[in-house]
């Protein structure tokens, strides 16, 4: 089994480079030797964080259990037909280098959520999402552990309910499973998706004629680095917050008060999706800083890092950025990052 280390830190660990320390602290780089660390008197103690790329996380202290770093990894291709591969992904392995495996073979599909932050097994638990594609659009199956048990189970699709950032791991699932494997379908030939965001004017201004799975990841890279901060220069964990979805009738009822306010079809009909990074613009958060942290300049979204910042102190702008929109919009904004 992994040797159990004892107050480690972590900031190392996550991508708003907060200092905090775990009590206990394992790697787990088989299912053999995730069964053996959940089977520990530490672990049967609790609590227990399960820790992936530390991209989704703000931790707010010092955790008084034990944390447990998913490090699994190998990619397999498992079945192939003329038209589909299905390949099968470690938990462990990094996202946007799996996405980038992927190009390499000319297996399409994951090229709009290039370079998003964080580990293959830590994708379906919010069911990651960008620029008109989601995850659970190419997603077949993934095997977790039941904690409690040591058990290993497969999820499908239908058994994961993925909404928006949503999944049953951030649900009644939560902490009862470590995912340890996910499986795709990917295509052989390319449907892409150029139409959503500022795509279609990238690769305009990158003079690309006749787009491919390569050029459109390119154009994404391109559009996230021109609006997001790297987490290895400015602490940061991406979008802070979900964007809101409200009633159709109050969304046009403020958009008739505040004519710039853009909106998507939601995920349920009657439903219209809002920009929070709009509304917490419009709030007058953007570049704000506040001590340590602040919502970023090119991207209100953003909560960041400016060296030195506890969790508590980026959490208390978070809520103060909550307050604030609540008061003027009537919309509540919550949490897309796990708050520890």
């Amino acid at each position: 089994m992994s040797r159990l280390r004892e107050h480690e830190p972590l900031q190392g660990y996550n991508t708003f480079g907060l200092a905090a320390t775990a009590r206990y602290f394992a790697h787990a780089d088989s299912v053999a030797t995730l069964r053996a660390i959940l089977a520990s008197p530490q672990a049967q103690a609790g609590p227990l964080l399960i820790l992936g790329g530390g991209s989704n996380l703000l931790l707010t202290a010092d955790f008084p259990g034990l944390v447990i770093k998913i490090d699994l990894q190998g990619i397999e291709k498992t079945a192939e037909t003329d038209h589909h591969v299905w390949v099968r992904a470690g938990a462990g392995e990094n996202w946007h280098q799996f996405v980038m495996h992927c190009l390499d073979q000319n297996w399409a599909g994951l090229e709009n959520l290039s370079l998003i932050p964080g580990t293959v097994g830590a994708a379906p638990m919010q069911n990651i999402g960008a620029y008109g594609v989601e995850l659970k659009d190419t997603f077949t199956e993934l095997e977790a552990v039941e904690i409690a048990t040591g058990d290993l189970q497969r999820f499908d699709r239908e058994a994961c309910q993925f909404g928006y950032r949503e999944s049953i791991f951030k649900h009644w699932a939560k902490g009862r499973f470590v995912i340890t494997s996910v499986t795709f379908k990917l295509d052989k030939q390319a449907t892409l998706h150029t139409h959503y965001g500022a795509i279609t004017d990238t690769l305009k201004a990158m003079q690309v004629a006749e787009p491919t799975i390569r050029t459109v990841s390119q154009a994404v890279i391109h559009i996230r680095q021109s609006k997001l901060p790297d987490p290895a220069k400015l602490g940061n964990a991406g979008s802070f917050f979900k964007n809101p979805e409200i009633p159709t009738p109050q969304f046009e009822q403020l958009q008739a008060q505040h004519p710039g306010l853009p909106g998507y079809p939601g995920q349920a009909p009657g439903f219209t999706k809002v920009a929070a990074g709009w509304l917490i613009e419009q709030c007058g958060w953007r570049g704000k800083r506040v001590g340590n942290t602040g919502a970023h300049r090119d991207q209100a979204l953003v909560l960041v890092n400016y060296g030195g910042a506890t969790g508590q102190e980026i959490w208390a702008l978070a809520q103060a950025i909550q307050q604030s929109v609540r008061e003027r919009f009537g919309i509540e904004l919550r949490a897309e990052v796990n708050v520890v």
